[in-house]
């Protein structure tokens, strides 16, 4: 189970660029604690040092429905500006929210074509008369690679499979990014008030949950344990 969440300070000004950048450090710590698997998809810098404008996570786990129920929304955050030091403003908020999934290409031994060429380039007569290099073409896709690094033709047939697998990795992932772009009304959705999470102060501490959220939060537990269970 895999869910892609994005952490945005929408329009807000440098202060909830701050705040994303500490919660992403938050997340990725609270996630180790659910034995959750997180990749860092894309960062987007702020103006300042230290700041972002946005987050995207990728995130994998059993507990993952609890992990981000406690996450997405509105996150608060209380304390002095350190950028305007005599702002008078107190209460920054930013947003946290699930991105929908892209559906991802299958990838099977008998989509992926084979064919036998000859080396090109330095080393002799043996490039020159020997099919060693392989093509590894992935026929739903087009995509494909070359591998010329060995005389063996059965490593450079791994080899080349290897690349492409890698190769098309990188075509989901552009795929991905090129979603996130459809993301940018999250950046107008920021809304203040109701937060789900509550942190104040420089050092950014978790302010002391109300009884609803303790409350919500065994709710989910118990039912991650019923799903287990199952």
């Amino acid at each position: 189970m895999e869910k892609i969440i994005q952490i945005t300070a929408g329009r807000g000004p440098a202060e909830c660029t701050w705040v994303v950048a500490q919660v992403l450090k938050k997340m990725l710590d609270e996630a180790k604690e659910f034995n959750l698997k997180c990749l860092v998809i894309e960062r987007e810098q702020g103006v300042e040092n230290g700041t972002l404008e946005s987050a995207i996570i990728k995130l994998e786990g059993k507990a993952i429905h609890e992990f981000v129920n406690l996450w997405i929304g509105t996150i608060q955050w209380i304390g002095q500006s350190q950028f305007r030091k005599f702002h008078k403003r107190k209460n920054w908020f930013i947003g946290v929210f699930e991105i929908p999934p892209i559906s991802k290409s299958q990838i099977n031994e008998s989509d992926i074509h084979y064919q036998a060429m000859r080396s090109s380039g330095a080393g002799g007569q043996h490039v020159n008369k020997v099919s060693s290099a392989i093509r590894a073409t992935h026929i739903p896709t087009g995509v494909s690679t070359v591998c010329m690094d060995s005389r063996s033709q059965h490593q450079n047939k791994k080899t080349a499979k290897e690349r492409l697998l890698l190769k098309l990795e990188e075509e989901e992932i552009k795929k991905l990014k090129s979603q996130f772009q459809t993301t940018w009304m999250n950046q107008t959705q920021v809304q203040r008030g109701n937060p789900v999470r509550v942190f104040e102060g420089s050092d950014f501490k978790k302010q002391k949950v109300v009884a609803s959220y303790k409350t919500k939060r065994e709710q989910l537990k118990k039912e991650l344990k019923n799903e287990i269970s199952r």
